[in-house]
């Protein structure tokens, strides 16, 4: 056993003082486990760090009673229990009562209430459903109150209703939305949940049955002992306690006696009570009959006798002793006559003197169990009987001791002793270790639900992402042939472009399109020799602001007239000189820039200026 850690103790019972939940009497190594548990999930080191997280930390106790009390349970847990239970226990106890008589029931540990509406269909099925609402009372306990809340719902998913037959649910379970059962409202009022600590909490009272299924195993041997002395109590003289696998109640056969082991059904055993009173009648004494020629015999019969014996008168005078008084005291044939107070053997190896007063006085046989003696290097186990001798007219001859060597029998009766220590200790570790797999495997059961949990959400994030995958794949794909047609349209812009720049390169006339504030967009090549800017120094710049051998001032009232709402065509003819400085006449053509299908207004002009000689030739 492993020695208690004063930190973790020191935490129980800040928790008992501080909560009123008394987890002292729980078994250490699994209560450890769970503790540490939660501990590693808020990332504490040791236990004073945890006990100083709590008080900064209130709302942490409740995750921590939901770790440390596992609520693992379900509807019929082991069947063949239940079948046990519902055919050869509960149809003798409800035979047993009377017709209307009531029958309680008490589930205690029930969790989130699966086993107690068990019960509730198992004596719905044997009673009928009028003589279940009729009798019934069904008390089912817990300490934990989240989950005496969820028990008080009565409604549960698919998965755990599997272990409730189709038909069962048929006739026990209404169809809620959400795809959950539950529980029928009428046969609902014979459950009544409450909190009831098992350890600290009175009992409930004259219980018919007492379902406690796989709790007692988180108790230590103690606490069990205590828990099981209160069953005891609630339950009537013929209740019946039913447990679960883990728990077998090997040393406590004075409080159960087991009705079937394997299935863990237990009837109470009632309290034997001592009779107030118990008569002792003093032995009969034999009638002599004068017999004569036998002194010798009984003399001999006397000190061949197998025990220890001596004899005294009615003042104390050594009368009679034999060969085995001598070979244990010492005491022979020689100290006939002396008075017995002088021997060594009436105060060692007991005070004898003193009994032998009260067999006197009390005309009684007295006993003196578990007397050691030692006779050399040999300890004996001795047991004394005083007897008081009476003649035949009822006055007192004397006192007969006879010693009883019993180092033979205590030896065995020790042996015997120890080896049923061993074996009850045998039988508890066995039980202890029962309890300590099948606190394991509810605590591993417990992790897979949680990790079914954990798979079924991370299932349901693959398939989200899944979805968005592939609703990115899409938007992937239309942008994908969004772009193809980018592309395409680019292309045919490119190509228009250029041949548009072609168009202009082509033309002998210089060329320049402006938008409706007169701001270049295009000139082309020709204008470019005529005039002698560029098309980089000119596109954005303001036409009329261009310094150009051309007369601006006079092409305004072109430019007006092509860029108004109605859009009028218009030429005239120039003086201007050009890059050369030569002079030269110029025909400027004004068209406005308007769209295919028309439009209010321009959005340009396009300028068209043509040497005269060149239009002349």
């Amino acid at each position: 056993m492993q020695p208690a850690d004063p930190h973790f103790e020191a935490l129980l019972v800040y928790l008992k003082e501080s909560r009123g939940f008394d987890f002292t009497g729980y078994k250490r190594s699994s209560l450890m486990r769970r503790v540490n548990r939660r501990m590693s999930q808020v990332n504490v080191g040791d236990y004073l760090e945890y006990l100083d997280f709590l008080q900064v930390h209130p709302e942490e106790f409740t995750a921590l009673f939901n770790t440390v009390l596992i609520n693992v349970t379900a509807f019929f847990r082991d069947g063949d229990a239940w079948d046990f239970l519902s055919k050869e226990v509960l149809t003798p106890i409800i035979e047993a009562k009377a017709d209307n008589a009531p029958i309680r029931v008490w589930c205690a540990g029930c969790a989130s209430g699966e086993e107690a509406y068990t019960l509730a269909i198992v004596l719905a099925e044997v009673l009928g459903v009028d003589g279940f609402k009729d009798r019934v009372k069904i008390y089912a306990t817990d300490v934990d109150e989240e989950q005496l809340n969820e028990a008080r719902q009565a409604t549960y998913g698919e998965r755990q209703m599997q272990g409730v037959p189709p038909e069962l649910i048929e006739r026990y379970f209404e169809p809620v939305s959400g795809g959950r059962f539950a529980f029928r409202k009428d046969l609902r009022r014979s459950v009544i949940f409450g909190r009831n600590d098992l350890v600290q909490d009175a009992p409930i009272s004259r219980i018919d049955l007492l379902t406690c299924r796989n709790t007692l195993m988180y108790f230590n041997a103690e606490t069990q002992a205590k828990i099981l002395g209160r069953f005891h109590f609630a339950l009537r003289d013929a209740g019946v306690l039913f447990l679960g696998k883990a728990e077998m109640l090997l040393s406590h056969t004075s409080l159960f006696s087991p009705i079937d082991l394997k299935r863990r059904v237990f009837r109470r055993v009632p309290r034997l009570y001592a009779t107030p009173g118990v008569a002792f009648s003093e032995p009969a004494q034999a009638s002599g009959l004068p017999v004569t020629g036998l002194d010798e015999l009984r003399n001999e019969v006397f000190a061949a006798s197998p025990l220890a014996q001596l004899s005294l008168t009615s003042d104390g005078m050594i009368a009679l002793s034999n060969r085995q008084l001598e070979t244990i005291f010492g005491v022979s044939s020689r100290d006939i006559g002396r008075p017995f107070r002088d021997l060594e053997l009436s105060y060692r190896p007991v005070e004898l003197r003193r009994f032998i007063e009260q067999a006197q006085l009390e005309r009684r046989t007295l006993r003196i169990p578990d007397v050691e003696f030692q006779r050399g290097s040999e300890q004996l186990n001795l047991e004394v009987q005083v007897s008081p001798l009476a003649g035949a007219d009822g006055s007192l001859l004397g006192v007969n001791i006879i010693f009883h060597d019993v180092t033979a029998s205590r030896r065995l009766k020790d042996e015997l002793e120890h080896a049923n220590q061993q074996l009850e200790a045998a039988y508890e570790e066995l039980q202890s270790t029962n309890e300590e797999l099948e606190t394991t495997n509810e605590e591993l059961q417990s992790t897979v639900e949680e990790l079914e949990t954990t798979n079924e959400e991370l299932q349901s994030t693959n398939e989200e992402l899944e979805t968005m995958n592939e609703e990115l794949q899409s938007t992937n794909d239309e942008l994908q042939s969004i772009n193809d047609q980018l592309r395409i349209s680019s292309t045919q812009l490119d190509e228009a472009n250029d041949f548009l720049e072609t168009v202009l390169t082509s033309m002998q006339a210089g060329v320049a399109v402006v938008d409706p504030d007169l701001r270049i967009r295009m000139w082309n090549s020709r204008a470019e020799d005529l005039w002698g800017l560029r098309s980089s120094e000119v596109i954005g710049q303001h036409f009329l602001n261009l310094d150009i051998g051309l007369p601006i001032d006079q092409l305004r009232p072109l430019l007006r007239g092509a860029l108004g709402a109605d859009g009028e065509n218009a030429e005239m003819q120039v003086a201007a000189v050009n890059r050369r400085g030569k002079a030269i006449s110029v025909r400027v053509a004004c068209t406005p820039l308007r769209r295919r299908e028309g439009g209010a207004r321009p959005e340009g002009a396009i300028i068209v200026m043509e040497t005269a000689a060149t239009e002349s030739s």
